[in-house]
């Protein structure tokens, strides 16, 4: 579904407090200019969920402002199963059928075409459950290109790699958090796509010195071939632009 490797921008930071050191989330201007900052960059991958805050929205401010050709380029991706609690500000896991389906109708409300859904919160006994088969029924027969899961455990990740439904697999990877590896590696050989969250560790490895630059933290990871993207949660276009002429340059000594 992706070819080679790309680099992503998770927009969890512009709608709630996140981080190894959390903070608000930016203004809506301040997002929007993110996300035209990301565009020019030559970011073509944009990662979501209803469970963000406000990120959903202003995604889709920012996508209607794009002329189709504009959007045609893009690959976005959204996830239900965790949603957004708006009066306590605060996320909630209901993964029934219908609490995934009212989600999805929003998400596609919001975001009009979506590239991948993925499950959020993901576990075993909701994977094996009827109520998420029946939620990929209805997300196929809106459109909805791809489906995947975000996982956190291993028995999680197995299961997505045995399901043929699945064309992709969010899982966070990173020097301090290796125990995904063999899952890339299983993911590439059956034909799914990766997208590798947290690889600066919420940003812990880079605040404690453990990894004395981004390009070495790209490099850890880029040392397992995969087709997908790594995704970069930053809010500031400072930011952003280090984490694309790095992740550049980890690409080129890869391949030299």
């Amino acid at each position: 579904m992706l070819h080679g490797v790309r680099l992503g921008l998770g927009l969890i930071g512009i709608g709630k407090r996140w981080g190894h050191v959390a903070a608000e989330p930016p203004s809506e201007l301040d997002a929007l200019e993110l996300l035209e900052f990301a565009l020019g960059l030559g970011v073509r991958l944009f990662d979501t969920a209803s469970s963000y805050g406000a990120s959903e929205e202003r995604l889709a401010s920012f996508l209607k402002a794009l002329n189709p050709s504009e959007r045609r380029e893009l690959t976005i991706a959204t996830k239900f199963g965790e949603h957004w609690d708006a009066d306590r500000q605060e996320p909630f896991v209901d993964h029934s059928y219908e609490a995934l389906r009212r989600s999805l109708d929003r998400s596609v409300a919001r975001l009009g075409e979506i590239d991948i859904l993925q499950l959020h919160k993901t576990t075993p006994e909701v994977l094996r459950g009827e109520d998420l088969g029946r939620a990929w029924e209805y997300a196929s027969s809106l459109g909805v290109r791809a489906l995947g899961a975000s996982v956190s455990d291993l028995e999680s990740a197995e299961l997505v790699l045995a399901d043929p439904r699945y064309q992709l697999l969010q899982l966070p990877y990173n020097l301090l958090n290796p125990k995904f590896g063999g899952v890339i590696d299983r993911a590439t050989e059956r034909g799914l796509s990766v997208l590798v969250n947290r690889p600066f560790a919420m940003g812990a490895m880079l605040h404690s010195g453990e990894v004395p630059s981004h390009a070495q933290a790209f490099e850890y990871i880029l040392q397992r071939p995969f087709n997908g993207a790594i995704l970069t949660g930053t809010k500031s276009k400072t930011h952003l632009a280090q984490n694309w002429l790095a992740f550049e340059e980890s690409l080129r000594s890869q391949s030299a």
